[in-house]
């Protein structure tokens, strides 16, 4: 069992990094956590998208 993590400032960037992943290594695929999270950093409001993959 493995784990890959991603960790994207864009939901789209995530999409795609996952989607690029999955084509690129064909992984049997056991379970996908994903979250969201924000911040404030001055006057702009930061996001944090971010899934673990469970892979085999």
């Amino acid at each position: 069992m493995k784990v890959k993590v991603f960790d994207e400032s864009h939901e789209k960037d995530l999409e795609k990094s996952i989607n690029d992943f999955i084509s690129e290594n064909d992984p049997e695929i056991l379970d996908i956590k994903f979250s969201v999270s924000t911040s404030v950093f001055s006057e702009e409001q930061v996001y944090c998208f971010s899934a673990l993959i469970v892979y085999r």
